[in-house]
């Protein structure tokens, strides 16, 4: 394996102080923990507004650079010329405070972005930079079927390896496909490094329902380290990140981590009826990612209205969620405010149809 840290840091959900600014302290403690609990690997992006500076501060300018190992991304949505692959690169070298990343990675490769990558010679870049040595290894997080991913695994030998959403809810997902994404991957024998693996959270607060049958039958198993255990165990599996955003999901993850046990029979039967359970509520699979935020022309916190709209369907109306949901369109927009321009879907890794959804939440909470 390229890296031998079975877990993670995933930085685009680091936690925010009252101004809304990432909260360095707090951020500290948890890089403290955990690299105190033996994992190394680190994984920022360009696109991810504030982390590349956050960990320069917190563990670039205090930890030795041999003893850990980071991971930053180049966006397809951000690039309008060649010009722009080299001064991104460059911008996040800078930005993080090192002279090479070990992980370089072509960021939400699919479709829609991959013509964006062959024509600014993305993945030629990616090479030339490797054998500068400014990238160790170079690989892609994917967001598609898994064809296209075969073809590009096929078309591109020198990627070493691949970033997949995986986890048990998506695992038969006819979009995600998460299972079958995994099968292509571990048919070119590369490594893979797990996204999504808690699924924005959705799969650390369990509905009424799908908490019932983990309370009913594995009352010592917690949900999120249910999650992470479920991969875990399969092969080819490099490393799973975790967004964390909060100092005790880092102290539970890698608790989980450190030894994770396989899934009992019992934990396994779970899986499949907590599966059941969640898929049968009409909510929004948005994961919290938020790149449709940044370029909203109507600054529209889109994934904080989905959480509203998705708490009032799990749980039933009322008047908290409500609450919540004027706070953030009070500080933005609220979902009514939306134009139709279409940037947040070309840019959604889940492929949502926000311009719908928007209209549905509206609906219920614009009133």
């Amino acid at each position: 394996m390229l890296s031998n840290s079975k877990l993670g840091f995933g930085l685009m959900r680091l936690p925010k102080d009252e101004s809304g600014s990432i909260d360095l302290s707090q951020v500290q403690n948890m890089v403290d923990h955990f690299m105190n609990s033996g994992f190394t690997y680190f994984d920022t992006a360009y696109a991810y507004a504030g982390s590349e500076n956050a960990i320069r501060e917190t563990l670039v300018k205090k930890y030795p650079r041999t003893s850990f190992t980071l991971a930053d991304k180049l966006p397809a949505w951000k690039l309008k010329n060649k010009e722009d692959v080299k001064r991104i690169f460059n911008e996040s070298l800078e930005a993080a405070g090192v002279d090479y990343f070990d992980f370089y990675l072509l960021h939400s490769v699919e479709e829609k972005h991959l013509p964006t990558y062959e024509r600014l010679g993305a993945f030629e870049f990616l090479k030339e930079m490797k054998a500068q040595g400014k990238i160790s290894h170079i690989g892609f997080s994917y967001h598609d079927g898994p064809e296209l991913l075969e073809k590009i695994l096929t078309d591109h030998p020198e990627l070493e390896f691949v970033q997949l959403q995986l986890n048990y809810l998506d695992w038969e997902n006819g979009v995600i496909q998460s299972r079958r994404n995994y099968e292509v991957a571990k048919k070119f024998d590369k490594p893979i490094i797990v996204m999504e693996p808690i699924k924005g959270g959705t799969l650390a607060s369990l509905p009424p329902e799908a908490e019932k049958i983990c309370q009913q039958n594995i009352a010592q198993t917690s949900a999120p380290a249910l999650a992470l255990r479920f991969l875990a165990e399969k092969d080819g599996i490099m490393t799973i990140l975790s967004g964390m955003s909060a100092p005790e999901q880092m102290t539970e993850n890698a608790e989980t981590m450190k030894f994770p046990a396989p899934l009992s029979e019992a934990e396994k039967k779970a899986v499949k009826e907590i599966t059941g359970a969640i898929l049968s509520a009409d909510t929004i699979p948005c994961t919290k990612c938020r790149y449709c935020v940044p370029g909203c022309p109507m600054h529209i916190s889109i994934s904080d209205l989905f959480t509203a709209w998705n708490s009032e369907q799990l749980y039933g109306k009322n008047a908290r969620y409500q609450t919540y949901y004027e706070k953030y369109a009070n500080a933005g927009n609220p979902a009514s405010a939306c134009i139709a321009c279409g940037q947040c879907e070309r840019v959604c890794p889940q492929h949502l149809s926000i311009i719908h959804l928007l209209e549905k939440v509206s609906e219920s909470f614009d009133r």
